[in-house]
């Protein structure tokens, strides 16, 4: 069984539903701490031709605390003035009105925390792409107490009985081939191939988030940038 393993990104490059659409079963990791000025609450959108920042707030988001126990402000003028700039970044893009309201369905649902949020999203857009693969969070999963870097990604690998773990390029500093394959998971690292779709008639922006690539493409389309990855 193939698994992967990943914090609660916000609306994430395709590269994260390349690595989901890949495994079996993906952990959504939100029991670590919090990275200030990461992906957790944040990513970028099309707007005028350029690559723009859209951001959750959140009540008191330190690195001193977990992912899962950061919570999204509850005022609704944050929601309504994201809706807004997704409009005004998308309106005339050929999927607009189906992934506008997917969009507003998903800001509009009921969440205490980003981690909620996040997962929420992640899954939502899972369902619309029809996206089979088992989806969880890290939290009841293994030894959380005392484990940490790949010893807490094996130790959940082997509390799911997962016998290949898939992690993004990036990972290959990070962990340890050896360190795996000794403990009886084989371990590989997804490369995304350079991904181009039409977007508006201008340069083409890359590495935004996944909803940009939901405006312009269709689910055939978006099938096929999903499997455009190589495997190191």
């Amino acid at each position: 069984m193939k698994i992967a393993i990943m914090q609660p990104y916000f609306f994430p490059y395709i590269g994260y539903f390349q690595l989901i659409n890949f495994v079996d079963r993906f952990v959504v990791y939100d029991d670590v701490s919090f990275i200030n000025r990461g992906w957790v609450n944040r990513n970028h959108l099309l707007l005028n031709g350029k690559s723009f920042k859209f951001t959750v707030p959140l009540i008191e988001a330190s690195q001193n605390k977990l992912i899962s126990e950061i919570c999204v402000v509850k005022d609704e003028k944050w929601k309504k003035k994201m809706l807004k700039t997704f409009e005004l970044a998308y309106k005339k893009a050929p999927n607009y009105s189906v992934i506008y309201s997917l969009f507003d369905k998903i800001l509009s649902s009921k969440y205490d925390t980003i981690s909620q949020l996040n997962f929420l999203s992640i899954q939502e857009i899972c369902d619309y792409l029809e996206l089979n693969t088992i989806l969880e969070l890290s939290t009841p999963i293994g030894n959380k107490d005392n484990l940490r870097g790949q010893h807490r990604i094996l130790d959940i690998c082997k509390n799911m009985n997962a016998t290949h773990y898939i992690n993004p390029i990036g990972g290959e500093k990070l962990y340890d081939k050896t360190f795996f394959n000794e403990s009886g998971v084989s371990i590989n690292f997804l490369k995304t191939s350079d991904i181009i779709y039409q977007q508006y008639c201008g340069v083409f922006v890359p590495n935004l988030s996944i909803l940009d690539v939901l405006m312009f493409s269709d689910k055939e389309e978006i099938n096929c940038l999903l499997k455009s990855f190589t495997l190191v």
